[in-house]
């Protein structure tokens, strides 16, 4: 079976994504209509489960983070569907336990006005820089309450003990010392967990991570990872974790999904992924994982070349110039469907 970008949303699912795409214009003037585009996320689809999480991997300017800020409505699709199942969203009231998903899809292109308002509290996102996606001026207090603020939630005492809550919660006690500082008197993984702490103070269902610990030092990564692990645990959130470091999905996801020049060339339960790497990329990452051994050696990447250009890529497979196992049916045949090759393990490619 092939996926399409057609299918409905699967039963208890708390998103599906279907044929997702986000193109940019090139050289467009004022008075004559783009030609060219790049091609950032073309016909991406995969789902995710309440509580699950998807980690989405793949090298520099694949387009992971722009998935990410398609689902969070940062950014607006130039087709396909992200279809949710948020509690509250499709009736515009927002329930306070968000553990039952007994909601119809609604389809995001479509959330505007109150909904709108409800979609924000139920879907969230962490940056990747915790310095860059604060304002400086503003007390960490005011950081984490704005969102509190935006929904109406609670009075002002109300808000305060919301924020020492999730304070305490994230690991930044007695949170009373840290309510009235700025973030530049915290350290990076302090301040990265300010971040987190204002994506969850508002209980969101699911929640986009990009490289949440890539402008980390070692040890502060650890405490991240632990700590995302252990709330999403406890507060039952689904995540899609972006990332270009597998050993970080491994730890983090239920499932890994291989993105390459705007597309998903692999998809699967991460284990399965890791020991039975299908797609010839997905190979060439694993192999360039460092090994903890000094002494070990490993055989360089089977790829040639550089990342493919996305402007108006041609219609083959995106890795067929960099891929050793491309053939003549590979550069005169569509981009490859992803089709299930074992149970739960899809993979874009004509030649596995």
């Amino acid at each position: 079976m092939a996926i399409t970008g057609t299918e409905p949303l699967h039963t208890g699912a708390l998103l599906s994504v279907a044929g997702l795409t986000k193109r940019f214009p090139v050289g467009r003037h004022l008075f004559r209509k783009a030609t060219s585009f790049i091609h950032a996320v073309d016909d991406v689809t995969f789902d995710l489960e309440p509580g699950g999480s998807l980690g989405l991997v793949g090298e520099s300017g694949c387009g992971k983070t722009t998935v990410g800020k398609l689902l969070v409505k940062l950014l607006e699709p130039t087709s396909g569907e992200i279809l949710f199942r948020l509690p509250g969203l499709a009736d515009h009231a927002v329930p306070d336990d968000p553990s039952e998903l007994n909601e119809p899809a609604v389809d995001s292109a479509s959330i505007e006005g109150r909904q709108l308002r409800a979609f924000r509290r139920r879907a969230q996102m962490i940056f990747q820089d915790p310095y860059e996606s604060m304002n400086p001026r503003r007390t960490i207090y005011d950081t984490i309450a704005e969102p509190l603020s935006v929904q109406g939630m609670g009075t002002l005492l109300d808000r305060v003990d919301r924020v020492s809550e999730i304070l305490d919660q994230v690991g930044l006690t007695p949170p009373a010392t840290f309510l009235f500082r700025h973030p530049h008197e915290l350290s990076g993984g302090q301040r990265q967990r300010v971040a987190i702490a204002r994506a969850l103070v508002v209980g969101p269902s699911f929640v986009v991570a990009d490289e949440p610990t890539s402008m980390l030092d070692v040890s502060s990564r650890t405490g991240i990872m632990n700590l995302m692990q252990g709330l999403a645990q406890d507060l039952g959130v689904a995540y899609l974790y972006v990332t270009h470091d597998l050993a970080v999905a491994r730890y983090m996801c239920h499932r890994i999904a291989v993105m390459y020049s705007g597309k998903i060339v692999e998809i699967g339960e991460t284990e399965e992924l890791l020991k039975n790497p299908r797609h010839p990329y997905t190979r060439a990452l694993l192999s360039a994982v460092p090994l903890p051994d000094p002494g070990s050696t490993r055989e360089p990447p089977d790829i040639r070349g550089e990342l493919t250009a996305p402007i108006d890529p041609p219609a083959r497979c995106r890795f067929f110039d960099r891929c050793p196992m491309a053939t003549e049916n590979c550069r005169t045949s569509p981009h490859p469907p992803t089709e299930e090759k074992s149970p739960g393990h899809w993979v874009a490619c004509y030649e596995v």
